[in-house]
């Protein structure tokens, strides 16, 4: 029985959403050492520049940057480097199907620790063109817009 229970996010990676179009979303575990846990258990963690790759039937997390534990000796873990991804075979050929179909990635959307152990969000995402991200601003912008409009509305109502 685990110690600890339901879900502590560690890091969101915000702009993900922004730049690229989230098609399908998956929960993977991650292979971390000792100190990687504890620097995550402190809240130390950045997707930015993080994205995922399948190599011989593998799944890898690459580039997500992850500080060196404070506390931590001689034996502390390199800030950025490759991390063993744990997802079902099927899971990653169907994954690999989809990637290679071109335009596709594989990026992080965010860590986080599910009854105490350490998870990853993977996306498969396709990046989007500047005027889809200008139109994306635009159409929450008018969105925001008319919610206002109807709450001062509302508001004269009553």
């Amino acid at each position: 029985m685990p110690r600890e229970r339901g879900q502590k996010v560690v890091a969101t990676n915000r702009k993900a959403r922004h730049d690229y179009t989230i098609e399908d979303t998956y929960e993977a575990g991650i292979v971390l050492s000792g100190t990687e846990v504890k620097s995550l258990r402190e809240g130390r963690a950045s997707l930015v520049d993080g994205y995922a790759f399948i190599d011989g039937g593998e799944m890898w997390l690459d580039a997500v940057h992850i500080p060196e534990y404070t506390e931590g000796t001689w034996n502390n873990h390199a800030p950025r480097r490759k991390r063993k991804l744990l997802l079902h075979k099927q899971e990653i050929i169907k994954i690999s199907h989809r990637t290679k179909d071109g335009g596709y990635t594989l990026i992080p959307l965010s860590i986080y620790f599910n009854d105490g152990r350490a998870k990853v969000e993977l996306a498969v995402a396709k990046g989007k063109r500047e005027y889809d991200k200008r139109q994306a601003l635009r159409e929450r912008q008018d969105r925001r817009e008319a919610d206002r409009a109807m709450a001062s509305r509302r508001h004269l109502g009553e």
